[in-house]
């Protein structure tokens, strides 16, 4: 059964600990965790010992791959991902999510698509990679940062997310993706964009991807992966409005991934 989970990074600037809270609280049925700048993220016992106590359990674990994040645990990039994957492995979750590596790590792109299935048969781990976008500094111009490229589709991996933020960004069609993708597409982040050149994480259905469509499709088409909230609430000004836009995204899920009755 597919369960919808709420990825950390959803409450920032509140903590790990935080994220766990809310999603007990609300109802999640699972959380990703996003490895950052929290050092609480970093550590494995503590992120076990809060899903133990909240009772939610680990969907995924979102490798420390991010512009800001290059420095946690290290700089070398397959030694993140290996410690992403003996944390999802000690945690119980099957999914490590990815970015591609970005243009100037050279040596890590070269061999990042062979090196991925190479991971995924040592650890037994799904390395879900992520769909990014051209960085656009007008509507008409952008510059392609990801090698071996930001559209997943495009090369053979085994297991892949969309992200509907991103997809706004590159203006995708993120049913014709998923279509590309086929069984490849293990995780879902879900959210929205209006296709601006800002990476904005809106809730879903407050923006222009179809996320209601989008869910109904993948639901009609049997998709058995996770699906996981990831919105941007920096700018709540209370915890009452972010729990709301937290609740608000997960009913969304609810009842929209759902096979139509004839």
């Amino acid at each position: 059964m597919t369960r919808v989970g709420l990825s950390t990074s959803s409450v920032y600037p509140e903590s790990t600990a935080h994220a766990f809270t809310y999603a007990a609280a609300i109802g999640y049925d699972a959380v990703e965790v996003m490895v950052g700048i929290d050092a609480l993220s970093q550590q494995t016992s503590a992120v076990l010992q809060l899903s133990e106590h909240h009772g939610v359990p680990i969907s995924a674990v979102h490798a420390p791959c991010l512009l800001f994040t290059q420095r946690v645990w290290g700089t070398e990039p397959w030694g993140k991902l290996e410690r992403s994957a003996e944390m999802a492995s000690e945690v119980g979750a099957e999914v490590v999510v990815v970015h591609p590596p970005f243009r100037w790590q050279k040596d890590y792109a070269r061999d990042f698509v062979n090196g991925i299935a190479a991971l995924e048969n040592s650890t037994g781990i799904r390395f879900a990679v992520e769909n990014m976008y051209p960085w656009r500094a007008t509507k008409k111009r952008g510059a392609e940062m990801y090698l071996p490229g930001w559209d997943p589709s495009a090369e053979p991996y085994a297991n892949t997310t969309i992200d509907l933020s991103h997809a706004a960004i590159a203006h995708s069609d993120v049913i014709e993706m998923a279509d590309r993708l086929g069984d490849r597409l293990r995780h879902v982040h879900l959210t929205d964009g209006s296709g601006s050149a800002t990476d904005e994480h809106l809730v879903p259905g407050r923006g222009s991807m179809g996320a209601q469509a989008f869910l109904e499709h993948l639901a009609r088409t049997g998709f058995a992966g996770e699906i996981v909230v990831e919105i941007n609430t920096r700018k709540c000004a209370t915890r009452e409005e972010r729990e709301a836009d937290l609740r608000e995204s997960l009913l969304f899920a609810r009842e929209h991934f759902a096979v139509p009755t004839p």
